[in-house]
C-alpha cells in the first residue's frame, strides 16, 4: 500500500476514522438491532442491509487505519518555479496539439474527472519537479509514451475541500 500522504491528508483521514467510530458505527449498530427485532432473520431484508452497512463501515475504518500505519508523510513544499504538490499546471500535449489544466495531488485525492492527477500517476511522476518551458516525456507502459510541455504553473495550495477517495 505505502501511500504518500501530506499532514493535511493524515488529518482528514483521522477525522473520517473518528466520525465513523463515534457516529456511523453507533447508527449502524442501532439499525442492526432494530432490524433484528422485526423477526425471522432469514427473510429479513432490513437486517441483511443493516449488517452490510455495518460491515462496510468497519471495513473502511480498517482500510484507513492501515493506510495511516503504512503511509509515507511527504511535504507539500516545492520550489516557486517548479511543479509540486497542489500546483495547478497547464500542459501542452504535442501529439494532440491541445492544452489541458491539471492539479497535482496525492493519490488518495486524485480524481481525473475533476482534472486532479496523482503524483503517482505516469503524468504526475513525469512533471513533478519540472519547470515552465520543460518538455517532458510521459512513460506509459513499457516503451510507449508521449511528450508534454509545461506552459504555466500556479501554486493553488490545499484549501481542504478535496475529498478522500473511497475504495
Amino acid at each position: 500500500m505505502r501511500e504518500q500522504l501530506t499532514k493535511k491528508d493524515v488529518e482528514k483521514i483521522e477525522k473520517e476514522i473518528e466520525h465513523r467510530k463515534l457516529v456511523v458505527r453507533k447508527e449502524a449498530l442501532e439499525a442492526v438491532k432494530e432490524a433484528r427485532a422485526h423477526g425471522d432473520l432469514s427473510e429479513n431484508f432490513e437486517y441483511h442491509a443493516a449488517k452490510k452497512d455495518k460491515n462496510q463501515n468497519e471495513s473502511r475504518i480498517r482500510y484507513l487505519e492501515k493506510m495511516l500505519r503504512t503511509a509515507k508523510i511527504i511535504s507539500e513544499e516545492s520550489g516557486e518555479d517548479e511543479v509540486g504538490l497542489n500546483n495547478t499546471v497547464e500542459l501542452y500535449f504535442e501529439d494532440e496539439d491541445e492544452t489541458e489544466v491539471y492539479r497535482l495531488v496525492t493519490s488518495i485525492r486524485g480524481n481525473s474527472l475533476k482534472n486532479m492527477i496523482s503524483i503517482e500517476s505516469p503524468i504526475g511522476k513525469a512533471i513533478r519537479g519540472k519547470k515552465v518551458g520543460d518538455r517532458v516525456q510521459v512513460q506509459v507502459g513499457g516503451q510507449d509514451g508521449y511528450y508534454v510541455v509545461i506552459k504555466k504553473i500556479e501554486n493553488t495550495g490545499d484549501d481542504g475541500s478535496d475529498q478522500i477517495r473511497s475504495y
